[in-house]
């Protein structure tokens, strides 16, 4: 099996165009300390501690959830790892918090691979970085063809990544060694990618859009609870009458219940599409309910009152759910040539013109503007238009300073002379 340390990076390799190292891609099967033991009491987790105190550079981190298969998406695994300290797998169930771990890191700059999927969990254990580098979201910026961390891995270091155990059942007890292996190797190079994107991205003359990311994404707030979440049910779409919208909403809420008490993911007690199915037939008993789509089978039977309970609660009410809900963002793009010709064809102009400016930085359009936040700034432009105030409005939207420098006079010269509509066939 081959670990790191049987493979160095080669400065003098040969690089394409791209930055990407040209060499025979070698399989990583093999932490380079060793595969480690879980850390699952507290002085296992003060030695973890005093390791990554005493460590130096930035940590490598990373969590492991089993959001298929336990409710919630907090975290069942944490890795990291820092030069000097070694490899470390923490158990957070076994523990009230990481506070420790936090306050080991304090000043430490972490790298994360798609931070955004794992701040929230980590952050629940009282971890937070004061300082961060997602190589996720670096390689998107560099205008990587490929941004998951086995292919930047194979882009960077030439090492093959196995991603086998992504989705696999981290709650389980005791973690089998392959899993061990796995999510070791996941923080193994973090360090050596950091430094190829950063190089690259230097180059590219990227890296201070880059930085500005990082800290909006560390700053930023959690994410709070979404409101009515009951409405993100898949196929309640097909709901046309309130009744039925308001059986959806009960079973939702009596399956996130029985979900919780149980610590299991709400769609392996009853999927979406079953609730969906539920609510458009409105069955009245329990074999009634049995022959309804997706209520089929033995598994179903033991819980089939709890849901002809619900379905029933829902026949009573008096106050029903409307079909639809007050909607701030502007209608889809295609109605805009009929409703309103003039924000279609700033809209047209500015996207168009935006994108240019991506290819031209060599980054997906939507890392340089979200594409929701133009569309609300052409349906409902500032006005007067003027440089100053598209920056202004930019700003109000979450556009980051640097995204702003880029595209605020492109908008705004879209705006003052947008070009015609396409004529209509």
């Amino acid at each position: 099996m081959t670990s790191t340390s049987d493979f160095k990076y080669d400065d003098a390799a040969p690089e394409s165009a791209d930055g990407s190292v040209e060499r025979t891609l070698v399989d990583l099967t093999e932490p380079r300390d060793g595969v480690p033991f879980v850390i699952d009491t507290q002085p296992g987790l003060e030695r973890a501690a005093e390791a990554l105190a005493a460590g130096t550079g930035p940590a490598g981190v990373d969590a492991e959830r089993a959001s298929g298969f336990r409710y919630g998406q907090r975290a069942f695994l944490v890795q990291i790892r820092r030069e000097g300290a070694g490899t470390w797998l923490i158990d957070p169930e076994a523990f009230s918090g990481l506070e420790i771990i936090n306050e080991s890191l304090s000043g430490v700059e972490w790298i994360l691979h798609a931070a955004m999927q794992d701040l929230p969990c980590l952050a629940e254990q009282g971890m937070r970085p004061d300082a961060l580098f997602d190589t996720e979201l670096a390689a998107r910026l560099a205008g990587l063809p490929k941004v998951g961390l086995a292919a930047v891995v194979e882009h960077f270091l030439g090492l093959r990544l196995a991603k086998e155990h992504s989705a696999a059942d981290w709650s389980k007890r005791p973690l089998p060694e392959p899993w061990l292996r796995y999510a070791a190797l996941d923080v193994e190079v973090l360090d050596e990618l950091r430094d190829g994107l950063t190089e690259l991205l230097e180059q590219q003359g990227k890296l201070d859009f880059a930085l500005e990311e990082f800290e909006a994404i560390r700053t930023s707030p959690l994410p709070g609870p979404r409101e009515d979440p009951w409405r993100r049910t898949s196929g309640i779409h097909s709901i046309r009458d309130r009744r039925q919208l308001a059986t959806v909403r009960a079973l939702w809420e009596e399956r996130e219940n029985l979900a919780q008490r149980r610590d299991t993911a709400p769609g392996k007690l009853l999927p979406d599409a079953a609730i969906v199915a539920a609510a458009k037939a409105m069955p009245s008993s329990v074999p009634e309910l049995l022959k309804t789509h997706g209520f089929a089978g033995r598994a179903a039977k033991p819980e089939a009152p709890r849901w002809v309970t619900a379905i029933q609660s829902a026949k009573k009410l008096r106050s029903l759910p409307p079909l639809t809900v007050p909607n701030t963002a502007p209608p889809p793009p295609r109605f805009w040539a009929d409703r309103n010709p003039e924000a279609a064809r700033r809209l047209n102009t500015a996207r168009a013109r935006v994108g240019l400016a991506a290819e031209k930085l060599n980054m997906p359009t939507e890392n340089l503007l979200q594409p929701d936040t133009l569309r609300r700034l052409a349906w409902t432009p500032p006005e007067p238009i003027t440089p100053e105030s598209v920056e202004a409005a930019l700003r109000e939207r979450g556009a980051r300073e640097w995204q702003i420098r880029v595209t605020s006079p492109i908008i705004t010269v879209a705006f003052l002379d947008p070009e015609p509509l396409p004529e209509k066939d």
